[in-house]
């Protein structure tokens, strides 16, 4: 049988296959250099091999690998202690992944309204084009028909709503809402950036109503946008009660984290939740280590300089190709492009030049590099991409 017959067929990798990976490169076995500008898609912020992030881990593999929540864990309090004083949060719950995360900040805001008496408080509103993640109640969360086909009915308590419209969300607020769960800047559906101005009036609508915010920084937070979180842009007067984070935050080590504030964890008590793997010796040793780099002033302006060099390379590429590009999206290296050309192809035109970049919905080229990418590696991708888009104009238009 060929080789990765046995896995499911879930993904269709490209025939190329990674063994080495250095800063922003990665390398094939034979020695074929690829730029990668989706770092596992916003995970290795801090690029392949870190050296401190691997020092850590083989100094922490050669002491202790795994626990359980059985038993305490140093490195995760001092993790959560880092994570508060960093934000508006004052627990932390640690997880495996962003879907966890996400979980585990639904159950967060239920409960919440349960113990202060709102039993009949269940209903989470999030926005179209959302993706919290793949496990049942956030692909019902995301609302995207796609990810729910095939298995069964939605679950209830769930409403999706159009992205970006404060109007619709006050109408949708009734007697059984609990939260507004949204990320501040969309990935999977198209990277798309709410304005700092929604975000503050959402966080004034949900006190006015005694509702929770949930913010999903999954993939916009870990310094991505020139913050260490993407709301952090409204200067404390978009602060949610809860925000589940993840893929960056880890460096490329699985990890994820749901962060809350003190009334809206106080009803999470023993027994509530649990993970066997969350919080792990491992995973917070890297942790700690990440979240260390992140908190570097420099790195995040760099973050700030160096997107904001990209997104004028970009705009000249809009300029330079109109009848390939339609639109420059995104908030630091979190970013997009809007193709009138099929993503998908342009994608895989763009890997034959030795380029890795994604797609995204809403048919848009997604750009989530490391975040210690220089000018020098922007020069080089937008080079290519000039390339790309040129040979691409033989393709036929995207048809929604």
């Amino acid at each position: 049988m060929p080789q990765g017959d046995h896995i499911y067929n879930c993904y269709a990798p490209p025939p190329q296959e990674f063994v080495r990976g250095e800063g922003v490169y990665l390398y094939t076995e034979d020695g074929e250099k690829y730029l990668d500008f989706i770092a596992g898609i916003a995970v290795s912020g801090l690029g392949h091999s870190h050296p401190a992030l691997v020092s850590t881990l083989k100094d922490q593999a050669d002491k202790l690998w795994h626990l359980s929540n059985m038993f305490r864990t140093k490195d995760q309090f001092k993790l959560a202690d880092k994570y508060c004083e960093a934000t508006f949060a004052d627990k932390v719950f640690f997880t495996n992944s962003g879907a966890e995360a996400v979980e585990c900040a639904i159950k967060t805001a239920r409960r919440c309204q349960y113990v202060e008496g709102h039993e009949e408080r269940y209903e989470i509103l999030s926005l179209q084009g959302a993706f919290h993640g793949r496990t049942i109640a956030t692909v019902t969360a995301g609302g995207n028909p796609k990810y729910m086909e095939g298995f069964g009915p939605a679950m209830l308590g769930y409403t999706n709503l159009p992205f970006g419209d404060l109007d619709v969300i006050k109408d949708a607020i009734n007697e059984n809402t609990a939260a507004i769960l949204m990320e501040p800047v969309q990935g999977e559906g198209g990277i798309r950036a709410l304005p700092v101005q929604f975000l503050k009036d959402v966080r004034k609508l949900c006190d006015e109503h005694g509702l929770l915010l949930i913010f999903d920084e999954v993939q916009c937070g870990a310094g991505r946008t020139g913050k260490l979180f993407a709301h952090q842009w409204a200067n404390g007067d978009a602060d949610p009660d809860i925000m589940a984070v993840a893929k960056g935050m880890g460096g490329g080590f699985p990890m994820g984290a749901c962060l809350a504030t003190e009334r809206a964890a106080a009803g999470m008590v023993v027994g509530t939740h649990g993970s066997t793997y969350g919080g792990g010796p491992l995973a917070m040793a890297v942790g700690n280590a990440v979240f260390d780099e992140l908190n570097d002033p420099g790195l995040l302006a760099h973050v700030v300089k160096v997107s904001n060099f990209l997104h004028q390379q970009f705009q000249g590429l809009k300029d330079a190709h109109p009848d390939i590009v339609e639109d420059v999206r995104g908030k630091g290296l979190l970013c997009g492009m809007k193709l009138k050309k099929k993503a998908l192809d342009v994608r895989n035109l763009a890997r034959e030049h030795k380029l890795l970049v994604g797609n995204a919905g809403d048919n848009t080229l997604r750009f989530v590099p490391p975040l210690v990418i220089t000018e020098d590696n922007v020069r080089d991708a937008i080079a290519v991409l000039d390339k790309v888009f040129t040979e691409a104009k033989s393709m036929p238009d995207f048809e929604a």
